[in-house]
């Protein structure tokens, strides 16, 4: 059982979460993720961590609140347990020697790309960040992105917080500029897509973290499978981070839209069954 020893409601939908797991902590590197269990018979979902200390012997991680699982995590409180949490998994992401980078981060891929960039700005690379979301609300870790001291550039589709603008816009103009040697982005697939799209006129390598369906995240049952170059390759094992302009998203959105209705179906059962709060 691991320990729950911190939760944060980030906005209406997203959720920070700390939990005790000190050989974990002691391993973790940015870009890794872990696959978590609520409950003894409940499903296994893979998230990636946002921050660590191996010295406390923690690791957090954030998460949106769309399914049964997350609905169950999100009503959790410090005290509480987790039955199982895995991890670390996945290829740590490659910081160092990168040169002038752009890391953009969506929604909440914010929480990837957070440690992410520190491990680039402590590997000696020059970061600038790109924030976006649909809203205000829907912004998550702008204030540690700020204290980190990097270049930070945020948009939302709405205006309500930075540049009315989707990421592409900034991402696009530090290009035309030749301001970036490299880039990575992390946040939901049509974005990625859009960011490879668009560093890719340039010809500025382009690094995605893929979000691929995962069962075990081990490689061994084939669900994270994704195609990058014309190859078959495992999100969890080979990955989750490969070469944006050879990633082919739309089988990636194809195969993340599977099980969307079941999804759907199980949260609204759990929504009514839930007597961990009052009935609206």
């Amino acid at each position: 059982m691991f320990r729950i020893l911190h939760t944060r409601q980030l906005s209406d939908a997203v959720f920070e979460m700390g939990v005790e797991a000190p050989t974990i902590a002691r391993k973790v590197r940015a870009g890794q993720f872990l696959m978590l269990r609520v409950g003894a018979g409940g499903e296994r979902i893979p998230l990636t961590f946002s921050d660590w200390s191996a010295e406390e012997g923690w690791v957090r991680f954030i998460f949106m609140r769309v399914g049964k699982t997350t609905h169950a995590l999100s009503h959790m409180a410090p005290g509480d347990s987790l039955a199982d949490l895995v991890g670390p998994l996945g290829n740590p992401t490659h910081a160092g020697g990168l040169g002038r980078v752009a890391v953009v981060g969506g929604g909440v891929g914010a929480a990837v790309a957070y440690p992410v960039a520190r491990a680039m700005v402590e590997a000696g690379d020059d970061v600038t960040a790109i924030l976006g979301a649909r809203n205000a609300g829907l912004l998550v870790l702008e204030d540690e992105f700020r204290a980190m001291g990097v270049k930070l550039e945020v948009v939302t589709d709405d205006g309500s917080a930075g540049r009315k603008a989707l990421v592409t816009a900034p991402l696009k103009e530090l290009c035309e500029a030749g301001a970036i040697d490299h880039a990575f982005a992390v946040g939901p697939a049509i974005m990625m897509r859009f960011c490879a799209d668009t560093t890719a006129e340039f010809g500025v390598p382009t690094t995605v973290s893929l979000n691929p369906i995962m069962v075990d995240g081990t490689g061994m049952c084939g669900s994270c499978r994704v195609t990058v170059g014309g190859k078959t390759r495992f999100g969890c094992v080979d990955g989750p981070d490969f070469d944006g302009h050879a990633v082919d998203f739309a089988e990636l959105m194809s195969r993340q839209r599977i099980y969307a209705e079941e999804e759907r179906v199980s949260a609204a059962a759990y929504e009514e069954e839930c007597t961990c709060r009052p009935k609206e």
